[in-house]
């Protein structure tokens, strides 16, 4: 099936590629790396008029480290996360949940802030962000704002973004002294969508009690969740197996998932427990070890 009839338009800058998306309004729609917003035009599911794209902006390609944060430019390749490019090795969770993504051709075009714009909520790197309580930064109309990862994704394929807005950058800590980090994901074939994925986070006092805690699971809901109640009953605690253990079950009584055609409400629930163990459990092995 062939796209509805758009307008194509290829900004040479920055500046260019917003008076673009300001003059369309809801009726453009940015072009990264093209994995997400291709298929679905072919699809038609989306319907734009004007399809702005992105792929000259090499000010967007760019990663920098500035004040105990790494500041992504949002075309930054999933390939480029993947291999830990540059000042990318300062966040190693980022490689590990990248590998996860798609297959090669995917990871060589797909970019950070096209999954993040996107918001599929089974996708790797909008629980990554979560998880690092990181801030997506756009730029529009109205100038450049920073939300908070918590608050970017709204709903399925739903965002904070406003009408000729663009991701821009993607600011993520860098991790602190004895932390450590997993990503586990249980998915019908290498490559697929993750039916559940967990990412834990943790932090280490130097007396090997757990100060920090942080885990975000995708495919359980319409949004990546965190898991509040889990990260406070084990925030403070010695990180045993049984502490993990006890901590994890209560993580399928903190999401609301929905039955479909890859997994039940209850088997996703019985996943959600058993990958934040795993999760917790090799990212406290990290962060002792470091």
């Amino acid at each position: 099936m062939p796209a509805v009839p758009f307008d194509y338009y290829a900004p040479a800058s920055l500046a260019e590629a917003l008076a673009l998306m300001r003059e369309h309004g809801e009726d453009a729609k940015p072009l990264a790396g093209g994995q997400s917003l291709v298929p679905m035009l072919t699809l038609r599911l989306a319907r734009p008029t004007a399809v702005i794209d992105l792929n000259s902006l090499t000010e967007l390609r760019t990663a920098r480290r500035e004040d105990g944060m790494l500041r992504i430019g949002a075309l930054v390749p999933h390939r480029a996360l993947e291999r830990g490019e540059g000042v990318l090795a300062g966040c190693p969770l980022l490689q590990e949940a990248a590998a996860l993504i798609g297959n090669a051709r995917v990871r060589a075009l797909g970019t950070i802030g096209g999954s993040l714009a996107h918001a599929d909520p089974a996708a790797e790197l909008p629980a990554v962000a979560q998880a690092l309580e990181g801030t997506v930064v756009l730029r529009g109309p109205e100038g450049e704002r920073a939300v908070a990862a918590r608050d970017f994704f709204v709903d399925v394929l739903t965002t904070a973004l406003r009408p000729g807005e663009l991701v821009v950058e993607v600011c993520l800590p860098i991790p602190a002294p004895r932390a450590g980090h997993a990503v586990e994901e249980f998915s019908r074939r290498a490559g697929d969508f993750g039916i559940v994925t967990a990412v834990a986070v943790v932090e280490l006092s130097p007396a090997g009690d757990l100060t920090r805690v942080r885990v975000a699971l995708g495919g359980v809901g319409t949004t990546p969740r965190r898991l509040p109640k889990v990260e406070a009953a084990l925030t403070g605690m010695r990180p045993d197996g049984r502490a993990l253990r006890d901590a994890s079950e209560g993580a399928g009584d903190e999401i609301e998932p929905e039955s479909d055609a890859h997994a039940s409400a209850a088997y996703r629930r019985h996943l959600a427990r058993v990958l934040t163990r795993r999760a917790l459990g090799r990212a406290v092995d990290m962060a002792q070890r470091g």
